[in-house]
């Protein structure tokens, strides 16, 4: 088969520097100041992903006859060993695809909780949670879902070799990745957790510190990339790599068994679709709440008085802070693993309910989270990662893939040299304890074996008059659906171009803890004490989410932003 070698490894930086078309911007006051400095644009195909050798991986398989899915399985891989932090095979995530003729599906390749799973498996004999246990070592890990999610993903909409799209992947784990200052930075914060945690050395610890410019070989990963490109889904699930992945649990006392591995499938679910203001969004479903969440507060805006537009900015932050706290607070008490609980998505979308959702925000006051309960729907029957994609034929995928936190659980796989996923640590370890991301759960989220983790990945379509209009999504664990949330709305109702609203500032809020979690330079100070007048209390915090994004103009042109809170590129043609 043909294979596309080394061509990642060896792209001269002024190529990763200089693709697409600089354009002029309005300068806006409120745009992170590591933002590029040019708009990139491009009138066929354009990948945005986190790391500038996977967004041209993904741009090289576009303009060599790809489609946008075959992209998207070539810069999975490639994120697997370029974002080491978040790119995985070890983890799993969710993807929603558009087709040029309008078909859309949504693919849910999540992790799911091991048989051996148990509901109170987090707590101690007085029922509190045992701090750290389901976010770090070998009991953290749900059974990981990427690579069976690839190759289904391949097997209904690729059109490549899938040998061809993960020889990059190959090639940049065996010639080594050079780190940047960012990776060098968080690797060496994560050398302790990986260390401490995993029973074999890895190339991740091979050194007792890392700097920019070093590179990161990882030859063990290479090793399982050509086992899984020779052998394919099953090498992952039945073959040597699930040998090592178990023979890594039983050194640890870790959960997962051969019998999880062989019996995990990722799952082909309808994505969840709404409106905003005459446009079609289209969104995943559970066991994510990141969709509904993002329809719940787009309708929230939606209903708004339209002056919050034009008047003074404290009114609008606090609009957008109160529909927030009301979407979150319905997140812990209905959602879940639907195949495990009833989840009332119709319900909990339908404008009626919505509507009367806010109907109690006021205008001059915030509403404590504390009188702030779930509604009632009628019955009618913090480190991830996300790239978006647009080909020349209109095909259109946004794909959010997570280990959760950092470098996961810090267990890499010995002999495989993969991380595994903290995803455990989503589930609801016991009703109303908040996981690593402050976020409160309730039984619908509880542990089950086989059930699958709630999370807020919100990988989300936007189409205007049947027409492609936006590819859009973000990591960041809790704070992802406002960050998608935020970014629409800043094409949409404050005339941003998609480099713009990618990089402005971004607060969050998200019903418990009560509080307002904002980059320093997303609320100004006058406006800053106008809401803590109303009753807010705001909290500085570092970035939040790294959103990854395509606008899609009526010509077809299209304009990528990439997050300048990380390493993300946009590369287009």
């Amino acid at each position: 088969m043909q294979r596309l070698g080394l061509f990642a490894a060896a792209l001269p930086i002024s190529l990763l520097l200089s693709c697409g078309t600089a354009g002029p911007q309005t300068p806006i006051a409120s745009i992170h100041p590591a933002a590029p400095a040019g708009l990139v644009r491009a009138d066929s195909g354009m990948v945005v992903s986190a790391h500038p050798l996977a967004s041209a991986i993904g741009e090289r398989v576009l303009r060599e006859g790809g489609n946008a899915v075959d992209a998207a399985i070539a810069v999975h891989w490639a994120l697997a060993v370029t974002t080491p932090w978040a790119g995985n095979i070890g983890g799993g995530g969710f993807m929603v695809v558009r087709l040029a003729d309008g078909r859309t599906a949504s693919l849910d390749f999540r992790e799911a909780a091991p048989a051996a799973a148990r509901h109170n498996m987090y707590v101690d004999q007085q029922g509190q949670v045992v701090p750290g246990l389901s976010e770090y070592g070998h009991l953290a890990p749900g059974v990981p879902g990427s690579v069976a999610g690839l190759f289904a993903l391949h097997d209904s909409l690729g059109s490549l070799p899938m040998a061809r799209l993960i020889q990059p992947a190959i090639d940049l784990a065996a010639a080594g990745c050079p780190l940047t200052g960012h990776e060098a930075h968080e690797l060496n914060a994560a050398r302790p957790l990986i260390g401490r945690h995993s029973t074999r050395p890895n190339a991740f610890t091979s050194r007792s510190s890392w700097a920019a410019g070093d590179t990161l070989r990882q030859p063990e990963l290479a090793h399982t990339l050509e086992r899984i490109r020779d052998g394919g889904a099953e090498e992952f699930s039945k073959g040597l790599t699930a040998r090592l992945l178990v023979e890594e649990m039983r050194r640890g006392g870790g959960l997962i068994t051969a019998a999880d591995l062989a019996t995990y499938h990722p799952r082909w679910r309808p994505p969840l679709q709404g409106t905003f203001q005459g446009m079609e969004v289209i969104t995943m479903g559970p066991p994510s709440s990141g969709g509904i969440l993002l329809l719940q507060m787009l309708r929230g805006m939606e209903t708004a008085d339209p002056s919050i537009w034009t008047g003074g900015r404290p009114a609008l932050l606090h609009r957008m802070i109160e529909v927030e706290r009301r979407a979150f607070a319905d997140r812990a008490e209905y959602l879940g693993d639907p195949d495990f609980v009833r989840v009332p998505v119709q319900e909990l979308i339908a404008h009626e309910y919505v509507d009367a959702r806010m109907a109690d925000i006021d205008p001059s006051r915030a509403t404590p989270s504390t009188a702030i309960r779930a509604g009632s729907p009628v019955p009618e029957a913090a480190h991830t990662t996300h790239f978006s994609i647009v080909d020349p034929m209109g095909n259109a995928v946004s794909c959010t893939t997570t280990l959760n936190g950092a470098y996961g659980c810090g267990v890499v796989v010995g002999g495989a040299g993969f991380l595994l996923n903290n995803e455990m640590d989503d589930f609801s370890a016991a009703p109303g304890a908040p996981n690593a991301y402050g976020l409160i759960g309730g039984e619908a989220n509880s542990i089950a074996p086989h059930k699958r983790m709630l999370s807020s990945m919100a990988p989300t379509i936007v189409t205007r008059n049947g027409r492609l209009f936006m590819v859009a999504g973000s990591p960041g664990g809790s704070t992802i659906p406002t960050t998608v949330f935020q970014v629409l709305l800043n094409v949409v109702h404050h005339g941003m171009d998609m480099q713009q609203a990618v990089s402005a500032f971004r607060f969050h809020h998200q019903w418990l803890p009560d509080t307002v979690r904002a980059e320093i330079g997303a609320i100004q100070p006058a406006d800053s004490m106008a809401l803590v007048e109303m009753g807010h209390v705001i909290r500085i915090r570092h970035a939040i989410g790294r959103a990854d994004a395509i606008l899609v103009h009526p010509d077809g042109t299209l304009e990528g932003g990439a997050d300048p809170r990380g390493d993300d590129r946009a590369m287009g043609f």
